[in-house]
């Protein structure tokens, strides 16, 4: 198998809104919140759902990784309840490796309310039910040993179990990569993504407020000298600025696809990660790579959802 993802199991629920929903509500355009299971059932009663389908951001990269027709697998704890079903259904109708078989869970499967307003930004209440509880006996060693890479999602992160399921993980992984996946988890995990990204991950993924926030700069240059003293690889991507590669001393910028219909920006992220492992795991060069990351983000920016069809 080419490349593992270990991720938080959640099925996302898509729904478009005004402004003023935002507001009113008291969230943040373009964050992701948590929230507990009253709270989400709050938000989506007068929500008309446009679409519901299997998500997490390192499944939505893996996902995209076998579109590509990449040997792919993912491992992710939902409950054996109808979402958890349809959960598996959908990754396994994607020709992914589903590693983790589903139990009677007190906790239902984790859900994602993923809000689109009228400028395409997306704005994320998540639900993290059963999939926050990962812990280490759920942990496919055997699936990791066959992986080329074990690739990894910041949500995921937290104290107790979640924390012991990542570190039994990188400990038996040949190589690990992570995305540090939002602002959100950096701020609340900064100390522990700094000894991650330092001490245990060889490829890092992040966009620009992420990475400006992890190492506390607001200049982009310090990122720069961070990924080169790094000597791992460090993959941003910039918004209208494209993207960057830093390995070693070595500095590669990607421009953007214009001229691009663009209707929802979720995703983005998880399928520029997938392009980008794609050409790295098939030895293409940090350029061609960043492009492959391009093209699979710009097409997936101009379509409603995380998945391509």
């Amino acid at each position: 198998m080419k490349i593992l993802g270990i991720g938080n199991a959640i099925i996302d629920v898509i729904c478009k809104v005004d402004d003023d929903f935002l507001k009113k509500n008291n969230l943040t355009k373009s964050t992701m919140k948590l929230v507990n299971e009253n709270e989400f059932k709050n938000l989506t009663s007068n929500l008309k759902i446009q679409e519901t389908i299997s998500g997490g951001s390192v499944a939505n990269s893996i996902v995209g990784l076998s579109q590509l027709n990449n040997d792919v697998g993912f491992i992710g704890k939902i409950n054996n309840d109808d979402l958890g079903k349809k959960y598996e259904e959908g990754l396994k109708k994607e020709n992914v490796k589903f590693l983790y078989s589903k139990k009677n869970e007190a906790t239902p499967t984790g859900t994602c309310l993923i809000l689109i307003t009228p400028d395409s930004e997306r704005t994320m209440c998540t639900f993290l039910g059963v999939a926050g509880k990962i812990n280490e006996d759920d942990i496919n060693i055997e699936a990791i040993k066959d992986s080329k890479i074990t690739f990894f999602e910041g949500y995921l992160w937290d104290e107790g179990h979640p924390k012991r399921a990542f570190q039994k993980a990188i400990k038996n992984s040949k190589k690990t990569a992570m995305s540090l996946s939002d602002k959100f988890c950096v701020d609340r995990h900064k100390e522990n993504f700094l000894n991650l990204v330092k001490n245990s991950l060889d490829i890092i993924f992040a966009n620009e407020q992420e990475i400006l926030s992890l190492i506390e700069t607001k200049n982009f240059e310090d990122v720069i000298s961070f990924g080169k003293e790094l000597k791992k690889l460090i993959v941003i991507t910039r918004g209208e600025k494209g993207s960057i590669a830093i390995k070693n001393e070595e500095v590669v910028d990607f421009g953007i696809q214009r001229n691009l219909k663009i209707v929802d920006l979720t995703g983005a992220g998880d399928l520029f990660a997938a392009g980008f492992l794609h050409g790295y795991i098939n030895n293409l060069s940090l350029k061609e790579s960043l492009q492959k990351g391009t093209e699979m983000s710009s097409k997936i920016i101009q379509r409603i959802g995380a998945r391509l069809s």
